[in-house]
């Protein structure tokens, strides 16, 4: 929590429940450091979680290099640490303290990058991620309302003075909604607007759980689709389809942009290899293929007992020295039956191998397993119906 008026109001109202029999609360803070009293602002949540006999915890981001958007860094940030706090503390739901205020201020930032239906559903109020569950259960709260509750307590919160600032979009977005008002566009009627879109979105990722079913399958790691089944879909579902088998295969965060995917996508279906946030996209006659590209996993590696490219995980004779690295083209000529596997050249390029220095020691996906294995625990028909 940021020590602000909505998380302040959170934090009370989550402490009631648990003295009233819910579950156990552990607070943190993420520390941005990006203003002098972030530090002081920290502390005073420590002491506010101290009398209300609460554990917390403080994290420190210092990574921001300056260029790119402020907000949008920290907020991936913060996410990534708290995430990685709770799974270190084995817990497995974080509560947020966004309100409806912040609801609609997302809406009209989305609005102006142009966003579809997933854009315009804005945040959900709940939702899995880095292996947590994140709740919003303020999502339908004013924030006035909120800071009502805490004068009637007689609390008190941090303004920050950021919220002021108009060089940050959100600002912007929150000045504008003031402008809007007095034409009917207020926060409850966003807020409606984003719960309809909420609902056509699930129909929408309906049909593509129905279409991975039916005519879609893993192949280490990668997605491979039927290509006259794809082509027979809508071009909405056909996008969606595209876009979650990306962020599936690449592991990130958020599907590529509209524009990017569109273009990716008219290559593709005409035969043509096309990179596109890490994956590599090719289509035969038959089926289309996103495997990850190699480029994109050269450089990463991890100790064997870890996981590797963010979702792969090895199993095998673990010992100090041991790394998961790309096979990469050396590994490969290293595997002389990989053709019998039946996986691509791209798909196994890019698959975790097992290497003590440049010592190839295991390639499991590619006929060279030497007692390892290797898996997605999450597989991409739950990841699609998960989200």
């Amino acid at each position: 929590m940021s020590g602000g008026g909505d998380s302040v109001a959170l934090l009370h109202l989550l402490a009631e429940w648990a003295r009233d029999g819910g579950p156990a609360l552990h607070v943190v803070t993420v520390d941005h450091g990006q203003r002098a009293a972030s530090a002081a602002e920290a502390a005073g949540v420590a002491d506010l979680c101290h009398t209300l006999s609460l554990s917390h915890d403080i994290l420190r981001w210092r990574d921001w290099d300056g260029p790119g958007n402020l907000m949008d860094a920290a907020r991936r940030a913060r996410l990534r640490m708290i995430a990685g706090w709770a799974k270190g503390r084995g817990i497995v739901t974080v509560a947020l303290g966004h309100t409806a205020d912040d609801q609609a201020e997302t809406f009209l930032m989305r609005l102006a990058r142009g966003s579809g239906v997933d854009g315009l559903s804005a945040m959900a109020t709940q939702r899995q991620a880095l292996e947590v569950t994140w709740l919003r259960p303020l999502l339908a709260v004013r924030r006035d309302a909120l800071r009502g509750y805490l004068r009637r307590r007689g609390a008190t919160w941090i303004d920050d003075p950021t919220n002021d600032d108009p060089k940050f979009d959100r600002i912007k977005a929150r000045q504008t909604l003031a402008a809007l008002e007095p034409l009917g566009i207020t926060v409850d009627r966003i807020g409606r607007t984003v719960s309809l879109m909420s609902m056509a979105r699930t129909v929408l990722q309906g049909a593509v759980v129905q279409l991975v079913q039916s005519s879609a399958r893993e192949e280490a790691g990668s997605v491979v689709i039927d290509k006259p089944a794809l082509l027979a879909q809508p071009p909405e579902t056909r996008l969606r389809f595209l876009a979650e088998a990306i962020r599936w295969v690449s592991s990130a965060d958020y599907r590529p942009r509209l524009d990017a995917l569109t273009e990716a996508w008219a290559e593709v279906v005409s035969g043509h290899k096309r990179t596109l946030s890490g994956c590599i996209l090719h289509s035969d006659a038959t089926r289309i293929r996103i495997a990850r590209e190699l480029n994109a996993v050269a450089q990463a590696a991890s100790l064997t007992d870890q996981l590797w490219d963010n979702r792969w995980r090895v199993e095998g004779p673990h010992e100090a020295g041991l790394q998961v690295r790309a096979l990469g083209a050396e590994g490969l000529r290293a595997c002389p039956n990989w053709r019998e596997t039946g996986f691509s050249r791209d798909t196994l390029l890019a698959s975790p191998a097992i290497w003590r220095r440049e010592a190839l020691i295991a390639a499991p996906l590619a006929g060279m397993s030497n007692g390892w294995t290797a898996e997605i625990p999450a597989g991409f028909s739950r990841f699609i119906v998960s989200h």
